[in-house]
Order: structure tokens, then C-alpha cells, then sequence
């Protein structure tokens, strides 16, 4: 099946400056945004010189005071990290330490040995396990809980600034697969009082706090714990004004891993009920819990996943959730009734939605977009399903000789899972001609490349390749996200083989292609997709001419705990694996033209990976190219991103074309 959309009449080209984030037209070349916020029930938006009220059933603007400006002012040197209305009070940093200002009372003090080691209010675990920020207020925002990180036994990866005349050494805490980890706790301040709290954890070596929600009232913090093997999870509530574990509600194990990513929610309407996220059936699910840990029902059901819960609608005890459930690549919004089970879309059941729900739940704002549309917002009554649409954005490429865009699905691998793809072609495409392929991977855990957004959420520089004469190819195999538990599980223990295969299965499909050059295919990827890119030059060298690489793993024993043990286990309990998947192995057999670029401060994957491969290629006798953007860290931002990306386009043109 393809579907494609195409517009070869325009005349003008596009520019990296155009298309790239980084570039000086980017923002004149992207769909119009409206960007609204929700306080309370009131709708709002801005622009440079004014906030608007929006009214919900006509779309009419009204110009109101910034909200914002109501809030307190901190002093300068702070990093602020949290607001909460209700009680008015700002969580911050300075000096590394924690602080809490409740309206024109004098700052609390909450924390007095920060430092690097140290860590307050901040996001722990590397981010992993949905975790996005480090403090977390109670309903009524007169308690405070943070996270605070030891990370005093984590071995520094020595970066180094050479911006400086001599340059200096800036060590990151990385704290490496089967290696030792930081330890966390969890304090609970009162905000008025600075009176604070640790709950009662005891050794917290080598394991995972995640996951943090309060109850109702603000008596009781719960939180799910995962060891580190991440077998196991545990909800557990805990006294907020002792610290002490009362309860623990819920376990889950699966022998590969389990891997908790949203807090629960509790209806609005019952302090005794919550939503609980789970993929013990296979799919991301909502379940309907208790606070005496029984769940009373699975809400959602079925061969998809729930993708995000916006919120409630009290009026009529109603969720409102967005998944996938119409097909694998849309968002829609359903809304779900839990007194009688009856569920209701609130979209136009087409493309990529995102909801945002107001206090009451009985508006949302819906933005989407289409393969064929750019950006439409929305406001809909969630109760009666009335839309007012208040911006559609018109195509900012109109004019543009542009590429089409199709889609289509192929099997994997095992030849009975379906794989989605994306394939981008010149403006003026012939049939009759060859035409070099340039393949997109990624590939890795919890990302796509291939979704029913606009242009089939295609990334521009496919469209600057296309307009320099490539086809541009790219496969979402699994391992990806959004498919289910055994459509990602099956890579545990030996990341990028599966992989390869299914991308292999995409090199077939192409070569079956009566248009397609076979003796001109190329690879290119960031970051997991770096490792794929080197993993397919490598393992399949006469498949591919040219590769360029950009910040990849070489040997997962050099990236992070939490990551790579949940999906290779420790270098430890599975040697083979890792033996297996190291790329230091693959650099005898490297034949095509590849390039391997790195920020040279990279904090995600540490530039040990590039350096390491190069000296073993040095040892075999293979000739990558290696490029380093010095101060830049995982990836390339602000305008150095153009520079990159032009990079990248010039060695295929070099060395594919």
C-alpha cells in the first residue's frame, strides 16, 4: 500500500536554512502554532505583546492580564524548578540547594549540603522511568516532595571544556552498565514551615524510585519502586508526615522487564480510586485500583496502547485518554465513561491528535495534524462533542517544489509482523530512472519515525535530500515503540540483531523496486540509530556504499545503567550479548564510506564509543572519517545543527551519488 501526497508544479527550492531547526527561515517554513495554556477553566494564548483569553464556543480573543505576572519574583542566581497556584509558592535552586518561597514570606532553606554530588529537586535515574522533573507538590501545595541523588560513588566521565585558554576539566557522574549507581531518597517539606521529612527507605542501593503522586488530601505519597534488575515493581504508599511505609499495594514481574512510566491518578469524584498504567496484558493499559491495592476492572483493552491520559471529566465521571487504538500510527481521543462503559471519540478519527483538558475536563484542546495537513487546533466540549476549530494552519511550503510522501506497510523478519515505512521521492520522480537510496534508522526503544502526521512525520532534511535526487527510505522495526510489549521485548539481551533484520527485510523490499539503484544505498542514523548504522555497514558491507553515523554506541558496556541494563542486562550476566552486539568486533569488516560524527562533550553517549572504535579500526585497518563539534553535547543545536545536517548531505553526495 502506498498513499502519497505531491506537489511537482512549484518552482522554488529549499535551503537548509529553511528546513533545519537550526536554520535562520525555519520558523517561517513550519505549520502556524497556536499556543495555549490552561488556568483553570479559562483558555488562553499569547503573542508578543499580549495575552488573550480564548472563549471556548466562538473562538473570540479577549485581552486579559499575564497570569504569570501574579506569581512571586525570585532573586537572581536561582534555577527555578516548580510554581504551584493553590498555595503560591516557587521550588528552587541556588548553590545547589534546595528552596521553597511561599508568597512575600521569607525563602525556606530546605537543603544545606547540595552540591554536584549532591543533587535536590531534580530528575534522578537518568530520566528513565518517565521521570521528567524532581519535585512534586501536594494537591493543596502546601507540602513539597523532592527527590535528593547521591551520586558521591558514580565514576566521573572526564569531559573537558577546551573553551578555555587552558582547557578544563568538567567531569559528568556516568555511571556505566554493571557498574555502581547513585542512590535516591525522597524528602517531604513543609512549605511554611521548612519542617522536612525523608521517607523511611532504608539502603536504597540499587534501586529505582519513580513514578510519585500524592493522595487527595496530601496525607499519603505513593511511589513505585523497581529493582535494579527491573524484574520487579512495587506501588507503595507512605505516611507524609512520618515517612513510613504503610502499604504496598500492587506488584508486577516480568522476567525480561518491567518498566513503569506513569504515576496514578485519582478520580476526582473518589478519593479511594485511581488509575493505574500497565502492560501485564501485553499492551499499555488503564486499570481502575483501589487504595486497598485491588483492581476492580482494566478499562481499555485491546491489541494497542493508551498513548497519554489527559485527565477527567467530573460532570460525567469521565477519562479522557489518547491511543492508538483506530490504527498504530494515529493518536485519537476517546472518552471513556466508568459508571456505564460507554466510550466515545472526540476527534475526526484521522492522524496524530495531542489533548489538553481543562480543570473541569469538559473542554479539550485538540491540535493534529494529517499526512496532507499541517497543524489544526481545536476546542471541543467533551461532554457534547461540539468543535470549534480555532486555527488551520496553511501549508508553509506551498510554492516549494516539494517531494511526495508515501506510506506503507511491509512484514518483518519473521515474516508475520506488519512494519510500517515511510519513503520520501524527488519532486519530478521518474519511474524510469535509478535513483540512489539513503535509509533513515533509528530504530531503539520508545521512538517511532513513521505516524499519520503531517508529511507521514517525516524529518525536512528527507526533503533536502529528495531535492538533490535521493530517495530517502525509513522503517520503524521492532524494538520501536507504541506496538506492545513482545514487539519491543523481542531485542532484550541482544540490542540491534533483530534490528537488522527487519531493516534488511526494508533493503529487499527496496531492491525489489524497479527504480531503486541497488549499487546505491546508504545509511544514516543518530544516536541508537548511529549504532544501527555502523551495525548495518558492518554486518552487511556489500549492501552498503555510504554511512554516516552520528553520536553512536559502540559497546553497550559504555552506556548507562538504567537504559542498558534493562534492555542487555549487566556486561556481568550476559557476556555473550554484550560480546555479541559490540561494534569494537565489526571494525575489521567495515568496506563502504563511513562517517562517524560526535558532539565532543557528549553526556549521553561519552565520546569514549567514537574514540574507541577509531582505534580499532586504526588496529584492522579500516578508514572511517570523524568529525567532533567541540562544546556541543548529544546533539547539535542552534544553528551548528545546519552546519551538520549540510555535512551529512555532502558526504553522500561525495561519495553515493
Amino acid at each position: 500500500m502506498a498513499i502519497a501526497s505531491s506537489n511537482i508544479s512549484a518552482q522554488k527550492l529549499f535551503t537548509l536554512e529553511d528546513l533545519n531547526f537550526g536554520g535562520k527561515n525555519y520558523k517561517e517554513m513550519t505549520p502556524k502554532r497556536l499556543h495555549t495554556t490552561w488556568y483553570g477553566n479559562q483558555l488562553t494564548t499569547y503573542d508578543a505583546e499580549h495575552f488573550y483569553s480564548i472563549d471556548k464556543t466562538s473562538g473570540e480573543r479577549s485581552a486579559i492580564d499575564d497570569p504569570r505576572t501574579k506569581r512571586t519574583t525570585l532573586e537572581d542566581g536561582t534555577q527555578q524548578l516548580e510554581w504551584n497556584e493553590q498555595s503560591r509558592t516557587w521550588a528552587y535552586l541556588k548553590d545547589h540547594n534546595l528552596y521553597v518561597k511561599c508568597g512575600d514570606a521569607e525563602p525556606v532553606q530546605v537543603s544545606r549540603d547540595g552540591s554536584r554530588e549532591i543533587v535536590y529537586g531534580q530528575s534522578v535515574h537518568r530520566n528513565e522511568f518517565g521521570i521528567t522533573k524532581g519535585t512534586f507538590f501536594s494537591p493543596d501545595g502546601k507540602k513539597l516532595a523532592f527527590y535528593r541523588m547521591d551520586q558521591s560513588m558514580v565514576t566521573d566521565y572526564p569531559q573537558v571544556n577546551t573553551f578555555e585558554r587552558s582547557a578544563t576539566y568538567e567531569p559528568d557522574k556516568y555511571p556505566m552498565a554493571g557498574m555502581t549507581s547513585h542512590k535516591v531518597t525522597v524528602g517531604i517539606v513543609d512549605v511554611t514551615t521548612g519542617k522536612t521529612v525523608y521517607l523511611d527507605l532504608g539502603d536504597t542501593t540499587d534501586r529505582y524510585f519513580t513514578n510519585i503522586a500524592w493522595s487527595p488530601d496530601g496525607t499519603t505519597l505513593y511511589l513505585i519502586e523497581v529493582n535494579r534488575d527491573q524484574t520487579d515493581s512495587s506501588l507503595d504508599a507512605y505516611c507524609a508526615a512520618s515517612g513510613k511505609k504503610t502499604a504496598t499495594l500492587y506488584r508486577e514481574h516480568n522476567d525480561r522487564y518491567t518498566e513503569p512510566l506513569h504515576p496514578i491518578t485519582f478520580l476526582p469524584w473518589d478519593s479511594k480510586r485511581f488509575i493505574y498504567w500497565s502492560q501485564k496484558d501485553g499492551y499499555q493499559h488503564l486499570y481502575l485500583m483501589n487504595t486497598e491495592g485491588i483492581i476492580e476492572r482494566q478499562l481499555t483493552q485491546g491489541n494497542w496502547v493508551v498513548r497519554a491520559l489527559a485527565g477527567f471529566c467530573e460532570a460525567n465521571h469521565s477519562i479522557i485518554y489518547v491511543s492508538n487504538e483506530i490504527h498504530p500510527l494515529q493518536m485519537n481521543i476517546f472518552s471513556l465513561n466508568l459508571d456505564n462503559g460507554k466510550k466515545k471519540r472526540l476527534d475526526n478519527g484521522k492522524g496524530v491528535h495531542n489533548a489538553s483538558l481543562s480543570a473541569d475536563g469538559k473542554w479539550v484542546v485538540d491540535t493534529w495534524s494529517e499526512p496532507d495537513v499541517p497543524r489544526v487546533t481545536a476546542v471541543t466540549n467533551t461532554i457534547t462533542g461540539k468543535t470549534t476549530e480555532l486555527l488551520r494552519s496553511d501549508d508553509p511550503w506551498a510554492g516549494y517544489a516539494q517531494p511526495s510522501f508515501e506510506m506503507g506497510s511491509l512484514k518483518a523478519d519473521d515474516g508475520v509482523t506488519d512494519l510500517y515505512w515511510r519513503m520520501v521521492k524527488p519532486a519530478d520522480f521518474d519511474p524510469a530512472k535509478k535513483y540512489p537510496v539513503v535509509i533513515y534508522v533509528y530504530g531503539g526503544p520508545h521512538a517511532h519515525n513513521v505516524e499519520a502526521s503531517w508529511h507521514w512525520y517525516s524529518r525536512s532534511w528527507e526533503t533536502y535530500m529528495a531535492q538533490k535526487g535521493y530517495i530517502t527510505f525509513i522503517l520503524d522495526n521492532r524494538g520501536s515503540e507504541n506496538r506492545g510489549l513482545a514487539f519491543e521485548q523481542v531485542t532484550f539481551r541482544h540490542l540491534g540483531q533483530v534490528e537488522m533484520r527487519d531493516q534488511m527485510a526494508g533493503v529487499e523490499y527496496l531492491k525489489s523496486l524497479p527504480y531503486i539503484d541497488a549499487d546505491r544505498i546508504g545509511v544514516h542514523g543518530w544516536s541508537f540509530g548511529g549504532y544501527m548504522t555502523i551495525s548495518l555497514m558492518t554486518n552487511y558491507p556489500d549492501t552498503f556504499k555510504v554511512g554516516v553515523a552520528g553520536g553512536p554506541v559502540i559497546d553497550w558496556k559504555w552506556y548507562e545503567v538504567m537504559y542498558g541494563e534493562r534492555y542487555m542486562d549487566t556486561p556481568q550476566t550476559n557476556p555473550e550479548g554484550y560480546e555479541q552486539t559490540s561494534l569494537l568486533n565489526k571494525a575489521k569488516d567495515l568496506k563502504g564510506n563511513l562517517l562517524i560524527i560526535t558532539g565532543m562533550n557528549d553526556n549521553t553517549v561519552v565520546p569514549q564509543h567514537c574514540l574507541m572504535f577509531l582505534d580499532r579500526c586504526a588496529e584492522e585497518g579500516t578508514y572511517p572519517l570523524f568529525f567532533a563539534y567541540p562544546g556541543q553535547q548529544h546533539n547539535m543545536y542552534g544553528h551548528k545543527s545546519v552546519h551538520l545536517h549540510e555535512m551529512i548531505t555532502r558526504y553522500f553526495e561525495d561519495y553515493l551519488k
